[in-house]
């Protein structure tokens, strides 16, 4: 009965369930301490309430949220800056990336790696935008694509390699 202990089975889920935790939750801390900086602490302002909602609905432990607001507060925290990128994946379909990021050359570069890599073409601002709209929560697709069952897959491929990207908040499609 070797490589059946149920400890090792149990040590791997785990372990698995960890990185994909501490990969989202430090995605959320960025944004927290982003969302702080601009808010000078202020609890009550919206944009840092609607980050720290979003991190409380993904169960980030409450003192790690206390962290990234005191993080975002101290005088060595560097300038986040929201940043928004179009381009089209498999099957014409659009797509908006809204990153967070410190250094806007070096996101922008690492992104446009992924989209070449995972067959989408990188498009210049505005060239996708006109597929959706900007709402107060974010933005919604206007214009829907149908896909191909291969088109498919390979988008949710693309977009699986992007929300791996360290800066990348949030990936959306105009895909049905």
């Amino acid at each position: 009965m070797s490589g059946h202990s149920k400890w090792a089975q149990i040590k791997r889920q785990k372990g698995a369930e960890d990185a994909r935790k501490s990969k989202l939750f430090g995605k959320l801390g960025s944004l927290v301490a982003s969302e702080s900086k601009r808010a000078r602490g202020d609890q009550n302002a919206p944009g840092l309430r609607a980050a720290i909602e979003k991190a409380k609905k993904e169960n980030m432990p409450k003192d790690t949220i206390e962290r990234a607001i005191k993080k975002g507060m101290g005088a060595e925290q560097r300038e986040l800056e929201v940043l928004t990128y179009e381009s089209y994946g498999p099957g014409g379909v659009a797509l908006i990336i809204t990153a967070l990021s410190d250094n806007r050359n070096k996101s922008a570069q690492e992104i446009k790696h992924v989209i070449a890599k995972n067959g989408g073409s990188w498009a210049e601002p505005g060239a996708a935008s006109w597929a959706f709209t900007k709402t107060e929560t974010g933005w919604e697709p206007s214009v829907m694509v149908a896909l191909l069952d291969e088109d498919a897959v390979r988008l949710s491929t693309l977009v699986d390699a992007l929300e791996e990207c360290d800066e990348v908040q949030e990936v959306i499609t105009n895909a049905e």
